[in-house]
């Protein structure tokens, strides 16, 4: 039996997916979290063999509950979810130490695969995700642009294109509003951004939001 933690902030996404994992045999979901914090709650009381996470939440995300759920048990095996089928969120969350990464948008059946492959210790990509990841690794010139955030450049970057403010982004972090005031000079520096609205277009055409 496959014990599964499922992060997501939308009540009626873990509610279809714990459906989905019930009906399995394999399978159980053994608690549920609505954001980054609750998740590193519930990893340390459940243990999981497989951490199910969405990337896109509230206050802490996805992302930096991956990196301190890994802190804390390296071995632990998490599944990245995320709303967008951009390489750029699977390339973060991959090197944050997620062992497979799915869009929502997936068939069932690719959710209860993906969860028996990292529950084995083995990566869990699909073929299309892989062979953009591939293209995005030998375009040098990603690296000039979006790719060459840092992993808290990324994070303020996808606040701030989605129009949150940077005492709300500081709120969310849990940093000094001066701190995201200098990620916010670096992320225009690196992207040739001018103000909030040129960063909303560049993450709208990288496909890291929805236009």
């Amino acid at each position: 039996m496959i014990r599964v933690l499922l992060v997501d902030d939308h009540a009626l996404v873990r509610t279809g997916f714990r459906l989905l994992l019930h009906s399995h045999s394999a399978t159980r979901v053994v608690g549920e979290a609505d954001s980054g914090e609750s998740a590193c709650e519930r990893y340390l009381e459940l243990t999981p063999d497989v951490v199910v996470m969405d990337l896109a939440m509230p206050g802490m995300g996805g992302l930096e509950a991956l990196r301190r759920i890994r802190a804390h048990n390296p071995q632990a095996r998490v599944l990245a979810l995320s709303a967008h089928e951009d390489a750029e969120h699977a390339r973060r969350a991959l090197r944050e130490g997620a062992r497979g990464f799915l869009s929502k948008r997936c068939a069932p059946e690719a959710l209860i695969e993906a969860i028996t492959t990292v529950a084995a210790g083995q990566r869990y990509l699909d073929v299309s995700l892989a062979h953009r990841l591939a293209l995005q690794e030998v375009d040098g010139g990603e690296k000039s642009g979006v790719a060459s955030l840092s992993e808290r450049e990324f994070e303020v970057f996808l606040r701030l294109a989605a129009g949150h403010t940077v005492q709300r982004i500081a709120e969310q972090l849990k940093l000094s509003a001066s701190t995201v005031g200098t990620h916010l000079y670096n992320v225009k520096q690196k992207l040739g951004a001018s103000n909030q609205a040129e960063l909303t277009l560049i993450a709208i055409r990288h496909r890291l939001i929805d236009p």
